[in-house]
């Protein structure tokens, strides 16, 4: 009986992970709103760093978090660094393209709790209504590791709360 046990809980730890192996092997999250405001309204929140507080969903999770701005004040080569409880762990980001009023391009690596180098991406979509499509994505290689935690865990969901959260804050900031 011990026997038979032991092997099949041996193929089911190979059965996941076989299938985490199929997993896709980048990671991307993405999430909208429509804001009723100009493209250059919005803009000026997402390329200067000293801004988001006004929007981040990190910002509020850690009041103690240590926050280090260095290079230009906004646009390409700005950058962010934190390092902070649990909640928000530890990184840096640094802005790779600012096209004014429409696109931001960050580099940002994690490296606490895990390490992680991904590309987040807000474009800023102006409609015929007056409104403004802002989109947030984040992108990134997958490792197996990765893959594994997300064969028991949505990381879509997971994130995607929290851009949810931030693109609602943006569109207050925005609109008051």
């Amino acid at each position: 009986m011990w026997k038979t046990l032991g092997i099949v809980v041996v193929v089911l730890i190979l059965g996941v992970l076989g299938f985490a192996a199929t997993r896709p092997d980048e990671l991307t999250v993405q999430r909208s709103i429509s804001i009723k405001a100009e493209p250059a309204k919005i803009y000026p929140l997402r390329v200067d760093f000293r801004q988001w507080p006004a929007w981040s969903p990190w910002e509020k999770l850690d009041p103690t978090m240590k926050r280090t701005l260095s290079g230009p004040v906004n646009g390409k080569g700005a950058v962010y660094a934190w390092d902070g409880s649990s909640k928000v762990g530890a990184g840096r980001m640094e802005m790779k393209e600012a096209a004014a009023p429409s696109k931001v391009v960050i580099q940002l690596d994690f490296i606490k709790p895990f390490e992680a180098h991904n590309i987040a991406d807000f474009t800023l979509a102006p409609r015929a209504d007056s409104t403004t499509e802002v989109t947030w994505q984040m992108r990134g290689p997958a490792p197996f590791v990765s893959k594994l935690m997300g064969v028991f865990v949505d990381m879509d969901k997971m994130i995607g709360k929290d851009f949810e959260a931030g693109l609602a804050n943006l569109k207050t900031a925005v609109e008051k």
